[in-house]
């Protein structure tokens, strides 16, 4: 009766309902997610303030850390577990969603079409328009089936980072625009009975007329596969960090990997946002031809394009460890490094964008010489003292061999830092 309450119950068409926590449905994985979330920051906060610590370990510091820091890393794995359930669930359900911004588009575009032709009258355009809005419905709606589990139509603009793409999602759209301007203008080729009809149709998909729009749509694409090879390389150059999202946001389009705003990639999306918008205008006014964007426009979103390259080529960097000083507490007294003694890494870069969450802060690791140690979880009231990104504390095993060895910290996403030879006394 009590597994029964805690994972609640399930009616008679089999839908969880109450305060489900299975995770074999969208509300048990949120609610699970959520609850989890409450406990670890309500058991963090407990060992920041100096409780929840068994006796046993309570009169050493080192002992306490290292207790506390296995505690919240243990905790921190299993709110992790139930994000990504969460992020499944979430992705598992939003292809239905995309069906439906799909589909009410074009019942908004129907209504659109019937509320202008009042007094004008329907015309052939206006078939063709909702014509060709079907086949672009029809052909996503197929890709929400079949990429079901991974988003439905929002599966291609999906990075291998879990995050929603800038660059392709900015290229899609001009892909779809267009995609649905020529079938705009085939749909109106195909049902023109008039010769001199038909070569105006024709004329209108002159390179000369679409240059702008044809422009613009190979840079944005071009940029799309060019950031995509560019985060790849300097990925595996070890230049840039890259830790995987538990889902993918939709804030993902103007943020970095850290969720905060991109100057890059904001810009990017507004300017192509309004020449879009501005392409889509001309269309409706001149249904028989490709949009003839400005060239002045053109060039416009062809320096968004070239800024937001340029910001991927910028972002990023190694971390780098600057020095590796005997960490001192307040009355201590001062001397050379030794085994047992803490020691504090003084840097840039070893917390990665995205990282910040327990989970990936609990991976890092210090290579002292031959041996591995793993960086503790020091909390504090709504956050961790340690690790941050410019600084670190660990220990220095008794395992180390005195003498010259080598510090190196390798981070959450599995980069390196340069090494740091330091002296260690017995």
């Amino acid at each position: 009766m009590a597994v029964q309450e805690a994972r609640g119950h399930t009616d008679a068409d089999g839908v969880h309902e109450g305060g489900c926590t299975c995770g074999d449905c969208p509300h048990g994985a949120r609610e699970g997610h959520r609850r989890a979330v409450a406990a670890f920051l309500r058991r963090r906060d407990e060992f920041a303030a100096g409780r929840g610590l068994p006796a046993a370990v309570a009169h050493s510091a080192s002992a306490s850390r290292q207790w506390v820091s296995e505690e919240l890393t243990q905790r921190a794995e299993a709110v992790a577990e139930r994000s990504r359930a969460e992020g499944a669930a979430r992705l598992a359900r939003l292809w239905l969603r995309t069906l439906y911004a799909v589909w009410g588009a074009v019942i908004a575009l129907l209504l659109a079409e019937a509320l202008t032709a009042i007094g004008a009258g329907w015309s052939g355009a206006r078939t063709a328009a909702l014509l060709a809005a079907l086949v672009v419905a029809v052909a996503l709606t197929a890709a929400c089936f079949f990429h079901r589990a991974r988003g439905g139509a929002l599966a291609p603009v999906i990075g291998e980072d879990n995050r929603v793409s800038t660059s392709r999602t900015v290229a899609a759209c001009w892909v779809l625009f267009v995609a649905y301007a020529v079938l705009l203008l085939a749909a109106r080729l195909a049902a023109a009975s008039d010769h001199a009809e038909r070569d105006a149709l024709l004329l209108g998909l002159d390179l000369a007329r679409g240059a702008g729009v044809v422009t613009v749509l190979a840079v944005v694409c071009g940029v799309a596969v060019l950031v995509r090879r560019v985060v790849g390389l300097r990925v595996l150059a070890q230049r840039l960090q890259k830790v995987p999202a538990h889902r993918p946001r939709a804030a993902d389009l103007l943020t970095d990997d850290s969720g905060r705003g991109a100057f890059t990639d904001i810009q990017y999306v507004a300017i192509s946002a309004v020449a879009l918008l501005f392409a889509a205008v001309r269309l409706a006014r001149r249904p028989d031809q490709l949009p003839d964007l400005p060239w002045g426009l053109g060039v416009i979103v062809l320096i968004s394009a070239a800024t937001y390259l340029a910001g991927k080529y910028a972002e990023g960097g190694r971390p780098v460890i600057l020095s590796v000083v005997r960490a001192r507490e307040p009355g201590d007294l001062d001397g050379p490094i030794r085994t047992g003694d803490d020691i504090e890494i003084r840097g840039s870069g070893f917390v990665p964008p995205g990282a910040q969450s327990a989970d990936r802060l609990s991976r890092m690791v210090v290579r002292i010489g031959a041996v591995d140690v793993h960086v503790p979880l020091v909390p504090v009231t709504g956050g961790f003292r340690n690790p941050t990104d410019n600084a670190l504390t660990v220990p220095v095993p008794a395992e180390v061999e005195p003498g010259a060895v080598e510090v190196q910290v390798v981070t959450a996403a599995g980069v390196t830092t340069n090494r740091c030879v330091v002296q260690v006394t017995e």
